[in-house]
């Protein structure tokens, strides 16, 4: 859980997160005074108190993963209630911690003092003495390298104490190795090394195996044993739902939220999971209480647990809404002379010389700025909530890897002073989620152009190095719903260096269709670098075209930027070849390919998003990455003796409202 976060979130997740906790409290003490019998027991009102506890908690771990099973997690909406969730744990943490030394005091000052005594003296140790120690094992660790075993046995050995020093003096295991939880440093190395090494075994098999026994031992057959007792956690069960679901459904609707995306808030705040559980299987261990109203706690979370995410999931969707594209964003609609926006995604080092070579060859001018985005991608492991960055300018310092990816791309634009503005951001999320941090920084920032690396280190022989298969995935995500122009950058060997060099040759090979005219545009806008030696070439079958109208019309386009590029062989523009090769089938195309590939530093191709073409009939069944299309497909493959490197490109889908 981030603590920290918790302080610095906005005031309207501030308000809601405390509401969350106190609201279904408040009416449910009401609720316990109205039905209070005439002769009521203590153990009764203690079990009463304790339900109506337990329904007030908000817990930041179940609404994490119930919004990572829904793939929300990273959204606006998943951020916002992961505010709010964070500061009404920690406002019931403290509220209950008030309650239980209120009950103590009741019994025994002494009792009392040295119980309150022993758990400031447990939070002072592990700010000033566990923390640091456990920084000191961070410290101890080379970047990139593995945290040594020794250092996760001692973490869970603390933790296993942490349990028996809370209960020892009479308070729940749970709350130490909550508070202990706390301490530890989230992420990399030690967060995530502490994920990979129990995740597997505690998610898998023990949770199972604890909701299992746990749901067992309520009784249906039972509730007849205490009517009243069912009936009483019945009502208090809808009343706090209803109590939660209310303040966070109105104060988000009176912010300007949608009516839909306020009613999936406030099912996500209500949502109930296995912290409630195990929370109310150790009251049912501890007799407080009884089997009837442990049974009804039991059939109402399986309800919640099952109807909840089904809701959310209808109410909100934010791909199919917030990412249509309306707005043309690509770079063929720039206007002349425009500034371009460009979402640079980083997500190893070794990515980071292969972008400023590219970005570099686009030729920022300072009639045509480059207006760069660095999003530096990050794999949520060892925390339960993602995070995302805006780095301030002049406040890194060289250290760490994501420092120095920063640091380069500073000094990238001090050497491009007035030409390119450059701001960087980082963020923190689940591979499967990635997408929707590069959706919304492409939608905030209004960018024509999202960049991307391949999921494949080459050498320089064009053999692999490397391969990640959660980038792959990412990149076809991006692809899928291309909310501006996208381009895969495939390098090989040292051609960033090549890219910066005095002269360079580059290459764009021109079929037809939305995505060869947008690789096009973009050669043509790199051409403007006198350094560069432009070469367009276009498959054309020697046939003569047939008389479909949708062909027709997108033929004309084809040759309307052809003649474009024609006109631009001279004037403001570099050095610019064209050339027209006859292909008749998909070999013929493969055959002229190969031969291409081997004499330039960088050749350009559109993906052909949905084009059918003569010239790749066939291709396409041999395809080992489809995401690249044919001719980017057979550019990236390991077995084309090229040095080479491929930028391959996709018009952004946009949708005609007319």
């Amino acid at each position: 859980m981030d603590v920290k976060g918790a302080f610095k979130t906005v005031k309207t997740a501030k308000m809601i997160g405390i509401l969350s906790i106190v609201s279904p409290l408040v009416l449910g003490l009401i609720v316990c005074k109205l039905l209070e019998g005439k002769n009521e027991s203590k153990d009764i009102k203690i079990e009463r108190m304790a339900i109506t506890i337990g329904e007030s908690m908000t817990s930041v771990p179940v609404i994490s993963i119930l919004l990572s099973e829904i793939k929300i997690l990273n959204s606006e909406l998943g951020r916002l209630a992961l505010s709010s969730a964070t500061v009404g744990d920690l406002a019931s943490l403290i509220l209950f911690s008030f309650i239980s030394v209120h009950e103590i005091l009741t019994t025994s000052i002494p009792s009392t003092i040295l119980s309150v005594g022993a758990m400031i003296l447990y939070v002072i140790a592990l700010v000033f003495v566990i923390r640091p120690f456990m920084f000191w094992m961070i410290g101890r660790t080379p970047e990139g390298k593995p945290v040594k075993d020794i250092y996760i046995y001692i973490v869970m050995l603390l933790a296993f104490g942490s349990c028996l020093y809370a209960h020892f003096f009479d308070r729940s295991p749970l709350f130490g190795v909550f508070i202990f939880g706390m301490a530890v440093p989230d992420g990399p190395p030690l967060g995530s090394a502490l994920v990979d090494k129990f995740e597997c075994f505690v998610s898998g098999s023990l949770v199972s195996l604890y909701v299992t026994t746990s749901a067992m031992r309520a009784d249906p057959m039972r509730l007849s044993v205490d009517p009243d007792g069912a009936k009483f956690s019945a009502i208090v069960m809808v009343v706090a739902f209803m109590a939660k679901f209310l303040v966070t459904f109105i104060p988000s609707y009176c912010k300007k939220m949608p009516l839909k995306d306020s009613l999936a808030f406030g099912l996500i705040m209500t949502s109930k999971g296995i912290v409630e559980l195990s929370i109310f299987a150790g009251l049912s261990d501890n007799k407080i209480i009884q089997n009837p109203s442990f049974c009804v706690i039991i059939i109402g979370m399986l309800l919640n647990s099952t109807i909840v995410p089904i809701l959310v999931k209808f109410l909100y969707n934010p791909i199919s809404r917030k990412y249509a594209g309306y707005q043309k964003r690509n770079i063929m609609h720039l206007k002349p002379n425009s500034e371009l926006r460009i979402l640079a995604c980083v997500h190893k080092p070794e990515n980071v010389a292969t972008l400023i070579g590219f970005l570099n060859a686009t030729c920022p001018t300072e009639e045509s700025p480059n207006v760069v985005y660095v999003l530096h991608l990050i794999e949520l492991i060892g925390r339960a909530t993602p995070v995302f960055i805006a780095h301030q300018k002049g406040n890194i310092a060289a250290g760490r890897s994501y420092e120095n990816i920063i640091m380069a791309f500073n000094q990238y634009e001090k050497n491009n002073y007035g030409l390119v503005t450059m701001n960087a951001f980082t963020a923190i999320s689940p591979p499967n989620m990635m997408h929707e941090d590069i959706f919304t920084m492409a939608l905030d920032k209004q960018t024509s152009l999202i960049l991307l690396p391949f999921h494949r280190k080459l050498s320089f022989d064009g053999s692999m190095e490397v391969e990640y298969n959660a980038i792959r995935k990412l990149n076809c995500s991006v692809l899928e719903t291309a909310i501006c122009s996208i381009a895969i950058l495939i390098e090989r060997g040292n051609a960033s260096t090549k890219m910066s060099s005095s002269s360079y040759d580059v290459c764009t090979i021109f079929i037809g269709g939305k995505d060869d005219r947008e690789a096009l545009t973009l050669a043509k806008r790199m051409s403007k670098d006198t350094r560069l030696n432009l070469t367009v070439t276009r498959f054309i079958t020697g046939e003569d075209r047939e008389n479909n109208l949708m062909i027709d019309c997108e033929v004309m386009l084809d040759d309307q930027v052809i003649k474009d590029i024609k006109h631009s062989q001279t004037g403001e523009y570099g050095e610019i070849i064209y050339v027209e090769e006859i292909v008749r089938d998909g070999p013929q195309a493969a055959k002229l390919v190969k031969s291409i590939a081997c004499a330039y530093d960088l050749i350009i191709v559109g993906r052909s998003y949905g084009v059918e073409s003569v010239q790749t009939q066939g291709l396409s069944e041999w395809s080992e990455f489809p995401e690249l299309g044919v001719l980017g497909d057979l550019l990236a493959s390991t077995d084309l003796q090229s040095k080479a490197s491929v930028l391959v490109v996709q018009q952004q889908h946009f949708v005609n409202t007319n």
